[in-house]
């Protein structure tokens, strides 16, 4: 098992999860939030074409998420899987989301019900931010476990149970809350940002990988950071302070480059 990020921030998001079982291979993209032409060069530069993938999973209906994902589905026809809410609200969005188009298999969850895509199984679970049904993911092939959590704005019991069994965790830190209190946002921005329904600061995502943590943790990485309210040594710093690890054992998922393959063993 293995995964990777095309880009990860404000300006979009995507993530590729594969697993591979006697001999073939599963390949899913959780959320796209980049151009067609910007998504398809990366994903070469992991060396994968976007035919080859099994599905677009969708974590929320902004634009950062699933700006992208109308044109690539269509263009290379891939099946893509949300909740009713996040379907509803993408139809209803702005340009570039998610609409009524026949040509394109939307396939529906329940955000509390697992459900299998080719050798991967997908658990996914409810999460509190700012949209009409948001959810998160684990990814298993079985006996390998992956954590994404990005976009919410508090924990809770069921999230943490979620990723408490978990090899491997992409987590939120998207801002310092000393810099974005003290940053050039408006207060109405300031209070979204950090509220319950937000995104998490850094200290709250060390706070709750302290709570998730296990001796066999293979891969941290601070996702979804704020170009302007955060920086990579500060995520590192707080996820590092929680681990008891050195701070470069933390991954960063960039807005550019986002992150290369890391396998699960």
């Amino acid at each position: 098992m293995r995964f990777a990020s095309l880009g990860s921030g404000s300006e979009g998001n995507a993530l590729v999860v594969e697993v591979s079982e006697g001999g073939s291979t599963t390949r899913v993209l959780l959320d796209c939030g980049f151009a067609l032409r910007d998504c398809e060069r990366r994903l070469a530069r992991l060396g994968l074409e976007a035919g080859s993938l099994a599905a677009i999973v969708v974590t929320h209906e902004h634009g950062d998420h699933v700006g992208g994902v109308e044109r690539l589905a269509r263009k290379h026809d891939i099946p893509v899987w949300m909740t009713y809410g996040t379907f509803v609200a993408s139809r209803i969005g702005g340009a570039g989301m998610i609409k009524a188009a026949l040509d394109i298999e939307i396939n529906l969850i329940d955000a509390h019900a697992p459900f299998r895509i080719g050798d991967m199984e997908l658990h996914p679970f409810p999460v509190p931010h700012d949209a009409r049904e948001p959810a998160q993911y684990v990814f298993s092939d079985g006996a390998r476990r992956l954590g994404v959590l990005t976009d919410l704005g508090s924990s809770t019991p069921h999230v943490e149970s979620m990723l408490s069994a978990c090899d491997a965790l992409v987590l939120e830190c998207n801002h310092d809350s000393a810099m974005l209190m003290g940053g050039a946002y408006p207060p109405s921005l300031k209070a979204r940002v950090g509220g319950k329904y937000g995104h998490l600061a850094n200290q709250a995502s060390a706070a709750l990988l302290s709570r998730v943590m296990h001796g066999g943790l293979q891969h941290v990485v601070a996702a979804h950071l704020s170009g302007q309210n955060n920086t990579p040594a500060l995520a590192r710093a707080a996820l590092a302070g929680a681990l008891g690890c050195a701070e470069d054992w933390v991954g960063i998922a960039d807005q550019e480059l986002g992150f290369d393959w890391r396998g699960i063993d």
